[in-house]
């Protein structure tokens, strides 16, 4: 069964970047559209961005648009999420989840857990202010 590894968390100073990456094993991403999601202290899981098999349709929480980039690397089955202008509210666990079709849906259908049926362990980010 795949298995979804994250990295690149972290601690860092608002305004700064850090770059999360997604990476599988036992299977592939490639043919699947991707998400990522966090959790901080306290609340309950939310969606942040999600992306389409080829990287061709991206979507994004508000919270996170014109922030954050979600991307992929199909060649070496990794999906990113570059994380620019952070802020402390942006202190979260961060999961990156496959999801259960390879084409692309509503956007209300990629920004719900229930799409996605492979989750990573998560990558701590926190943001210092």
């Amino acid at each position: 069964q795949v298995q979804l590894v994250e990295s690149g968390g972290g601690l860092v100073q608002a305004g700064g970047s850090l770059r999360l990456s997604c990476a599988a094993s036992g299977g592939t991403l490639r043919n699947y559209c991707m998400g990522w999601f966090r959790q901080a202290p306290g609340s309950e899981r939310e969606f942040v961005a999600a992306i389409s098999v080829r990287g061709s349709i991206t979507y994004y929480a508000d919270s996170v648009k014109g922030r954050f980039t979600v991307s992929r690397d199909n060649v070496v089955n990794t999906v990113y999420l570059q994380m620019n202008s952070l802020k402390p509210e942006d202190t979260a666990v961060y999961y990156c989840a496959r999801g259960l079709q390879n084409t692309w849906n509503s956007e209300s259908y990629m920004s719900r857990e229930t799409s996605y049926g492979n989750w990573g362990q998560g990558t701590q980010v926190i943001v210092s202010s």
